[in-house]
Protein backbone atom coordinates (compact mmCIF):
# COMPACT_ATOMS: atom_id res chain seq x y z
CA UNK A 1 0.00 0.00 0.00
CA UNK A 2 1.24 3.52 -0.81
CA UNK A 3 0.50 6.94 0.72
CA UNK A 4 -3.28 7.38 0.74
CA UNK A 5 -5.63 10.13 1.88
CA UNK A 6 -8.92 9.09 3.48
CA UNK A 7 -11.34 12.00 3.17
CA UNK A 8 -15.06 12.39 3.65
CA UNK A 9 -16.81 13.04 0.33
CA UNK A 10 -19.99 14.41 1.90
CA UNK A 11 -20.74 16.47 5.04
CA UNK A 12 -18.80 14.29 7.46
CA UNK A 13 -19.99 11.33 9.52
CA UNK A 14 -19.49 9.01 6.52
CA UNK A 15 -17.69 6.31 8.49
CA UNK A 16 -14.10 7.39 7.83
CA UNK A 17 -12.96 6.02 11.18
CA UNK A 18 -13.94 2.48 10.23
CA UNK A 19 -12.16 2.74 6.87
CA UNK A 20 -9.03 4.16 8.47
CA UNK A 21 -9.09 1.37 11.04
CA UNK A 22 -9.27 -1.25 8.27
CA UNK A 23 -6.45 0.30 6.24
CA UNK A 24 -4.15 0.97 9.19
CA UNK A 25 -2.93 -2.63 9.18
CA UNK A 26 -1.22 -1.92 5.84
CA UNK A 27 0.63 1.27 6.80
CA UNK A 28 3.33 2.39 9.22
CA UNK A 29 2.11 5.92 9.91
CA UNK A 30 -1.32 7.51 10.39
CA UNK A 31 -1.35 11.31 10.23
CA UNK A 32 -4.14 13.77 11.01
CA UNK A 33 -4.00 17.00 8.98
CA UNK A 34 -6.87 19.33 9.96
CA UNK A 35 -9.75 20.10 12.29
CA UNK A 36 -9.86 19.83 16.04
CA UNK A 37 -11.74 17.93 18.72
CA UNK A 38 -14.98 18.75 16.89
CA UNK A 39 -14.31 15.56 14.91
CA UNK A 40 -15.12 12.11 16.21
CA UNK A 41 -14.06 8.70 14.96
CA UNK A 42 -15.67 5.67 16.58
CA UNK A 43 -13.87 2.33 16.42
CA UNK A 44 -14.80 -0.97 18.11
CA UNK A 45 -11.97 -3.42 18.83
CA UNK A 46 -12.49 -6.65 20.78
CA UNK A 47 -15.92 -5.37 21.83
CA UNK A 48 -14.32 -2.23 23.30
CA UNK A 49 -15.63 1.07 21.97
CA UNK A 50 -13.14 3.89 21.35
CA UNK A 51 -14.16 7.42 20.39
CA UNK A 52 -11.22 9.51 19.21
CA UNK A 53 -11.43 13.25 18.63
CA UNK A 54 -7.81 14.31 18.09
CA UNK A 55 -5.55 11.28 18.10
CA UNK A 56 -5.45 9.27 14.84
CA UNK A 57 -7.20 5.92 15.17
CA UNK A 58 -3.94 4.19 14.28
CA UNK A 59 -3.09 4.54 17.98
CA UNK A 60 -5.25 1.46 18.56
CA UNK A 61 -2.89 -0.68 16.48
CA UNK A 62 0.41 -1.94 17.85
CA UNK A 63 3.55 -0.59 16.22
CA UNK A 64 1.90 2.27 14.32
CA UNK A 65 3.17 5.85 14.44
CA UNK A 66 0.52 8.55 14.88
CA UNK A 67 1.01 12.19 13.97
CA UNK A 68 -1.12 15.25 14.77
CA UNK A 69 -0.09 17.78 12.14
CA UNK A 70 0.30 21.54 12.07
CA UNK A 71 -3.10 21.97 10.39
CA UNK A 72 -4.90 20.70 13.50
CA UNK A 73 -6.02 23.05 16.27
CA UNK A 74 -5.48 21.46 19.67
CA UNK A 75 -7.30 21.87 22.95
CA UNK A 76 -4.54 20.62 25.28
CA UNK A 77 -6.97 19.63 28.02
CA UNK A 78 -9.09 17.59 25.60
CA UNK A 79 -6.00 15.91 24.15
CA UNK A 80 -4.66 15.01 27.58
CA UNK A 81 -8.00 13.50 28.58
CA UNK A 82 -7.97 11.45 25.38
CA UNK A 83 -4.47 10.17 26.10
CA UNK A 84 -5.39 9.28 29.68
CA UNK A 85 -8.60 7.60 28.52
CA UNK A 86 -6.69 5.38 26.09
CA UNK A 87 -4.18 4.42 28.77
CA UNK A 88 -7.01 3.46 31.15
CA UNK A 89 -8.26 1.05 28.49
CA UNK A 90 -4.83 -0.52 28.12
CA UNK A 91 -3.72 1.32 24.97
CA UNK A 92 -0.08 2.47 25.21
CA UNK A 93 0.50 6.11 24.27
CA UNK A 94 4.10 7.27 24.27
CA UNK A 95 6.72 7.10 21.55
CA UNK A 96 3.98 6.20 19.05
CA UNK A 97 2.41 9.70 19.14
CA UNK A 98 3.88 12.95 17.84
CA UNK A 99 2.36 16.45 17.97
CA UNK A 100 3.41 19.25 15.63
CA UNK A 101 5.13 22.16 17.32
CA UNK A 102 3.42 24.39 14.73
CA UNK A 103 -0.14 23.29 15.53
CA UNK A 104 -2.25 26.06 17.02
CA UNK A 105 -3.66 25.93 20.54
CA UNK A 106 -7.34 26.34 21.41
CA UNK A 107 -7.60 28.68 24.38
CA UNK A 108 -10.52 29.09 26.82
CA UNK A 109 -11.34 32.45 25.27
CA UNK A 110 -11.80 30.77 21.88
CA UNK A 111 -14.49 28.57 23.40
CA UNK A 112 -16.10 31.57 25.13
CA UNK A 113 -16.19 33.62 21.92
CA UNK A 114 -17.46 30.63 19.91
CA UNK A 115 -20.41 30.11 22.24
CA UNK A 116 -21.22 33.79 22.71
CA UNK A 117 -21.07 34.47 18.98
CA UNK A 118 -23.38 31.59 18.12
CA UNK A 119 -25.77 32.48 20.94
CA UNK A 120 -26.10 36.10 19.85
CA UNK A 121 -26.47 35.37 16.12
CA UNK A 122 -29.84 35.54 14.41
CA UNK A 123 -31.39 32.17 13.65
CA UNK A 124 -30.68 32.44 9.91
CA UNK A 125 -27.04 33.33 10.63
CA UNK A 126 -26.24 30.50 13.05
CA UNK A 127 -23.50 28.23 11.73
CA UNK A 128 -24.27 25.26 13.96
CA UNK A 129 -20.82 25.32 15.54
CA UNK A 130 -19.88 22.68 18.11
CA UNK A 131 -18.95 25.49 20.50
CA UNK A 132 -15.48 24.06 21.13
CA UNK A 133 -13.50 27.08 19.98
CA UNK A 134 -12.39 25.65 16.64
CA UNK A 135 -13.45 28.60 14.47
CA UNK A 136 -12.02 31.34 16.72
CA UNK A 137 -8.73 29.41 17.00
CA UNK A 138 -8.41 29.31 13.21
CA UNK A 139 -9.35 33.02 13.11
CA UNK A 140 -6.42 33.81 15.40
CA UNK A 141 -4.17 31.64 13.27
CA UNK A 142 -5.04 33.54 10.10
CA UNK A 143 -4.77 36.93 11.80
CA UNK A 144 -1.32 35.90 13.11
CA UNK A 145 -2.41 36.26 16.72
CA UNK A 146 -2.54 32.54 17.43
CA UNK A 147 -0.57 30.66 20.05
CA UNK A 148 1.22 27.59 18.74
CA UNK A 149 2.30 24.46 20.57
CA UNK A 150 5.91 25.70 20.37
CA UNK A 151 4.83 28.88 22.19
CA UNK A 152 3.11 26.80 24.84
CA UNK A 153 6.39 25.00 25.48
CA UNK A 154 8.14 28.32 26.28
CA UNK A 155 6.61 29.79 29.44
CA UNK A 156 7.88 33.32 28.80
CA UNK A 157 6.67 33.47 25.20
CA UNK A 158 3.35 31.89 26.14
CA UNK A 159 2.71 34.43 28.89
CA UNK A 160 3.55 37.37 26.62
CA UNK A 161 1.25 36.19 23.84
CA UNK A 162 -1.53 35.30 26.26
CA UNK A 163 -1.35 38.73 27.89
CA UNK A 164 -1.46 40.49 24.53
CA UNK A 165 -4.44 38.45 23.33
CA UNK A 166 -6.42 38.85 26.54
CA UNK A 167 -6.29 42.64 26.36
CA UNK A 168 -8.46 42.47 23.23
CA UNK A 169 -10.46 39.36 24.12
CA UNK A 170 -11.59 40.70 27.49
CA UNK A 171 -12.68 43.97 25.89
CA UNK A 172 -14.77 41.95 23.43
CA UNK A 173 -16.27 39.67 26.07
CA UNK A 174 -17.20 42.51 28.44
CA UNK A 175 -18.35 45.16 25.98
CA UNK A 176 -19.90 43.15 23.15
CA UNK A 177 -21.10 39.97 24.83
CA UNK A 178 -21.68 41.40 28.33
CA UNK A 179 -19.95 38.49 30.03
CA UNK A 180 -17.06 38.04 32.46
CA UNK A 181 -13.39 38.74 31.87
CA UNK A 182 -10.97 35.84 31.61
CA UNK A 183 -8.15 35.60 34.15
CA UNK A 184 -4.61 35.56 32.78
CA UNK A 185 -3.15 33.89 35.88
CA UNK A 186 -5.72 31.11 35.92
CA UNK A 187 -5.20 30.23 32.25
CA UNK A 188 -1.42 30.54 32.53
CA UNK A 189 -1.23 28.12 35.47
CA UNK A 190 -3.59 25.64 33.82
CA UNK A 191 -1.79 25.65 30.47
CA UNK A 192 1.65 25.33 32.02
CA UNK A 193 0.45 22.03 33.50
CA UNK A 194 -0.77 21.00 30.06
CA UNK A 195 2.62 21.93 28.58
CA UNK A 196 4.49 19.78 31.10
CA UNK A 197 2.31 16.77 30.25
CA UNK A 198 2.55 17.14 26.45
CA UNK A 199 6.20 18.18 26.14
CA UNK A 200 7.57 14.73 25.29
CA UNK A 201 5.16 14.35 22.35
CA UNK A 202 6.09 17.63 20.62
CA UNK A 203 8.37 17.80 17.56
CA UNK A 204 8.62 19.16 14.02
CA UNK A 205 6.25 16.62 12.49
CA UNK A 206 6.72 17.81 8.90
CA UNK A 207 10.40 16.84 9.05
CA UNK A 208 9.57 13.58 10.81
CA UNK A 209 6.83 12.63 8.34
CA UNK A 210 8.95 13.35 5.27
CA UNK A 211 11.75 11.22 6.72
CA UNK A 212 9.32 8.32 7.13
CA UNK A 213 8.15 8.73 3.52
CA UNK A 214 11.73 8.89 2.21
CA UNK A 215 12.44 5.61 4.01
CA UNK A 216 9.56 4.00 2.14
CA UNK A 217 7.12 3.87 5.04
CA UNK A 218 3.48 3.84 3.94
CA UNK A 219 1.38 6.70 5.32
CA UNK A 220 -2.36 7.02 5.79
CA UNK A 221 -3.52 10.64 5.87
CA UNK A 222 -6.62 10.80 8.07
CA UNK A 223 -9.15 13.55 7.39
CA UNK A 224 -11.93 14.87 9.60
CA UNK A 225 -15.36 16.27 8.68
CA UNK A 226 -15.92 16.11 4.89
CA UNK A 227 -15.25 17.81 1.57
CA UNK A 228 -18.61 19.59 1.55
CA UNK A 229 -17.64 21.17 4.88
CA UNK A 230 -14.31 22.43 3.50
CA UNK A 231 -13.75 26.14 4.19
CA UNK A 232 -13.18 26.85 0.47
CA UNK A 233 -15.03 24.10 -1.36
CA UNK A 234 -17.96 23.43 0.96
CA UNK A 235 -21.42 24.94 1.35
CA UNK A 236 -20.07 28.28 2.57
CA UNK A 237 -20.75 29.85 5.06
CA UNK A 238 -22.14 26.69 6.64
CA UNK A 239 -18.77 24.97 6.72
CA UNK A 240 -15.97 24.10 9.11
CA UNK A 241 -12.94 26.38 9.50
CA UNK A 242 -10.26 24.19 7.92
CA UNK A 243 -9.36 22.50 4.63
CA UNK A 244 -11.25 19.22 4.99
CA UNK A 245 -10.69 18.11 1.39
CA UNK A 246 -7.68 16.07 0.28
CA UNK A 247 -5.67 19.19 -0.56
CA UNK A 248 -5.50 20.00 3.14
CA UNK A 249 -2.90 17.26 3.55
CA UNK A 250 -0.16 19.36 1.96
CA UNK A 251 -0.67 22.46 4.09
CA UNK A 252 -1.78 20.59 7.20
CA UNK A 253 1.19 18.22 7.36
CA UNK A 254 3.91 19.88 5.30
CA UNK A 255 4.17 17.24 2.58
CA UNK A 256 4.36 17.85 -1.17
CA UNK A 257 1.48 16.83 -3.48
CA UNK A 258 3.85 14.35 -5.12
CA UNK A 259 4.00 12.44 -1.84
CA UNK A 260 0.31 11.53 -2.19
CA UNK A 261 -0.35 8.41 -4.26
CA UNK A 262 -4.12 8.31 -4.02
CA UNK A 263 -7.27 9.64 -2.40
CA UNK A 264 -10.05 7.48 -1.01
CA UNK A 265 -13.32 9.38 -0.69
CA UNK A 266 -15.76 7.90 1.81
CA UNK A 267 -19.53 8.16 1.32
CA UNK A 268 -22.57 6.62 2.94
CA UNK A 269 -25.74 5.38 1.27
CA UNK A 270 -27.92 8.18 2.63
CA UNK A 271 -26.65 11.71 3.09
CA UNK A 272 -26.90 13.62 6.35
CA UNK A 273 -25.16 16.63 7.85
CA UNK A 274 -24.85 18.12 11.29
CA UNK A 275 -25.17 21.89 11.63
Amino acid sequence: MSNIVVAGAQWGDEGKGKIVDLLTENVSVVARFQGGHNAGHTVVINKKKFILHLIPSGILHKGKICIIGNGVVIDPGALIQEIKGLKRKGIPVGKNLFISDSAHVIMPYHTAIDNQSERSAKKSKKIGTTGRGIGPAYMDKMSRAGIRIADLMDSRVFREKLKANLSFVNYLLVNKYKTRRISLEKIYAQYMKHAAFLETFVTDTSVLLNKYIEKGRNVLFEGAQGTLLDIDHGTYPFVTSSSASAGGVCTGLGVAPTRIDGVLGVVKAYTTRVG
